[in-house]
């Protein structure tokens, strides 16, 4: 949504720990000093933003990780002529977010993390949640994010709590996914009844199998819509007979593993 040169575009999905995603293009605008009831993980693609927080500046050029913890007041405005182009998860500080009330401290104290392998994980998750019908490789990839930020905040104490990865473990989710290939499964419920942590739960599986759990169950998906358009049933039947979100979610998981669309594969016969 442009605004005289400005660009705002945010979304509220539907995955559990994150109320909202925020992208923007800002030029002119300053935030003013304010505060949120969540967490802001912010990175920066464009530019630079400095900021004050707990009465000490700060800043986020290309590549850093910032994380502001929530009921702490901070502002924000560009570092650079040309303004800065972000990207920001607000993140729950209850239930089902990946931090709690512990960790403000340690984020207060260190706001700005320079950790390329975080912020790969970041735009990674960005990338499935601007997509209908990804929540779950959208809520793997952010334990995966929460579980790289408690490493860095409280380093000794996040290593004493991560298990080795556990075949057992990823034996039952690879189960339970092949019982749900049509429904699927929210990845907080496969946690519950697997009963173990959900970053374990993802580090387990890929260890195992080489594989993610998303990516386990879309391949399980593609493969039974092959076998439906071959059929001769439309995409459109295919796409919900086989529990993709809608026919153009199908569309691109269906290219991403086969390497045509549904349409011209079903042609092909």
């Amino acid at each position: 949504m442009p605004t005289g040169g400005e660009e705002i575009t945010a979304w509220r999905p539907r995955v559990p720990g994150v109320t909202e995603v925020f992208h923007a293009h800002f030029t002119r605008h300053a935030y003013p000093m304010h505060v949120h009831d969540t967490w802001t993980l912010l990175i920066v693609d464009e530019g630079a933003v400095r900021y004050d927080l707990e009465r000490h500046e700060h800043g986020t050029p290309l590549g850093t990780v910032s994380l502001l913890p929530p009921q702490v007041p901070h502002n924000g405005q560009a570092a650079t002529p040309d303004g800065f182009r972000k990207r920001v998860l607000y993140l729950d500080a209850a239930g089902d977010g990946p931090l709690d009330a512990s960790f403000i401290g340690a984020a207060v104290d260190q706001p700005d993390l320079v950790d390329p392998l975080l912020r790969q994980r970041i735009g990674q998750l960005h990338a499935a949640l601007a997509h209908p019908g990804d929540e779950l490789e959208a809520a793997a990839r952010l334990t995966l994010v929460g579980e790289r930020l408690r490493e860095r905040l409280r380093p000794a104490l996040a290593e004493s709590l991560k298990p080795p990865p556990d075949r057992r473990v990823a034996a039952s989710l690879r189960e339970l996914l092949d019982a749900r290939v049509t429904e699927g499964v929210d990845l907080k419920e496969a946690a519950g009844v697997v009963h173990a942590h959900p970053a374990h739960l993802v580090r387990s599986f890929g260890a195992a199998y080489g594989i993610a759990p998303h990516q386990y169950l879309m391949a399980r998906r593609v493969d039974r819509a092959r076998g439906l358009l071959l059929g001769g049933q439309a995409p459109a039947e295919v796409a919900e007979a086989c529990g993709f979100y809608d026919q153009s979610h199908l569309t691109r998981c269906f290219k991403r593993v086969v390497g045509v669309p549904p349409g011209r594969y079903a042609r092909g016969r």
